[in-house]
């Protein structure tokens, strides 16, 4: 079985997560805490009961631990800097979403993790869940035909506080890329151009835009349209949010907590004016663990079985895409080619 002994960079946050996850897993080991305050990796041993040595700085912890993974749990501009010294040092990275603060330096440890051999997986964790992987089956299967059109609505009132509330595009940067991530994966189809208004509505709390509607042609000939905001009181939807999938036989709904069902044509029954509708129950049948944990599965499974995870930077360059290309194309007003 193979070891996997791991440094964490980062220990705020979402990192409680990772190294719950690392602790519970056999052949897995932690051999170091890095962060620059070394009283948050402190913090983070004593809560887990570690006893590693402690490091503000990456390089020095990969030379003197011997580590083959890194979990880069950091914020979004230091994951250049960390997955860069990871991938050189020979480690593997396991990494939060978005890989990258920008699309340039995205493609840039892209390129380095191609060139160095290396795995560099990206979270998304609202893959890992059984009614979108029942959804993506009945859309596999041909349920509803030839998909044509994907629309998923978000709406919900955060009231975060703190670095969002100052956030140029707090929406689409900090959350839409768990959207669009989903939407891939749940028609199996990459982006190629994508126009975005980008707005913040009467009442918002946010100083930056909180709303968006994305419109984005996809490499299958589908459109999927994203419709959100962070500043929608009232009706709230689920975080995975609301999915219509219209294909040439009939459409697929799914409201986050909820199985998706599926309305198809029923052919057995004489043509109308409205086409005769029958009503099919998708089964929920995914057994892995949901979210984070089921995720990180995943990456752990494709390590030692030597294959790319479902999430391998390779892959999720094109959420990343989704995710600048639509910021861009809200400055520019214009639609962006991706």
């Amino acid at each position: 079985m193979k070891t996997h002994n791991i440094v964490v960079a980062g220990c705020g946050g979402m990192a409680k997560t990772w190294v719950e996850y690392a602790v519970q897993r056999e052949n897995a080991t932690i051999v170091g805490l890095v962060d620059l305050r070394e009283e948050s990796a402190r913090a983070m041993a004593d809560r887990f009961g570690l006893d590693v040595p402690l490091f503000t700085e990456l390089g020095q912890a990969l030379s003197e631990t011997g580590a083959n993974l890194v979990f880069d749990v950091t914020i979004p501009e230091s994951h250049k800097q960390v997955v860069s010294t990871a991938l050189s040092h020979g480690c593997d990275v396991f990494g939060e979403k978005p890989m990258a603060a920008s699309l340039e330096e995205a493609r840039e440890l892209v390129s380095l993790a191609q060139r160095t051999g290396r795995q560099f997986a990206v979270m998304q964790n609202r893959r890992y869940l059984p009614n979108i992987r029942a959804l993506r089956g009945a859309i596999d299967a041909g349920t509803i035909g030839t998909v044509g059109t994907v629309h998923a609505d978000f709406f919900i009132g955060a009231h975060f506080g703190g670095f969002r509330d100052l956030m140029d595009s707090p929406l689409i940067l900090d959350m839409a890329i768990h959207t669009f991530d989903q939407a891939r994966w749940i028609t199996g189809a990459n982006p190629i151009s994508v126009y975005c208004h980008e707005f913040n509505p009467p009442g918002s709390w946010y100083k930056g835009n909180a709303s968006a509607i994305c419109i984005f042609e996809m490499s299958d000939g589908s459109v999927f349209c994203y419709r959100g905001s962070w500043c929608a009181e009232g009706f709230r939807t689920p975080w995975e949010a609301d999915w219509r999938v219209i294909g040439s036989k009939g459409t697929a709904i799914w409201a986050g907590g909820a199985s998706p069902v599926c309305e198809v044509v029923d052919e057995t029954k004489e043509p109308a004016f409205h086409r005769p509708l029958t009503r099919v129950e998708v089964p929920v049948t995914w057994q892995g663990r949901e979210g984070h944990h089921g995720c990180l599965d995943e990456m752990f499974a494709a390590r030692e079985e030597g294959r790319n995870a479902e999430t391998e930077c390779s892959d999720n360059i094109h959420s990343v895409a989704m995710v600048f290309g639509a910021i861009e194309s809200a400055k520019k007003g214009v639609k962006i080619a991706l």
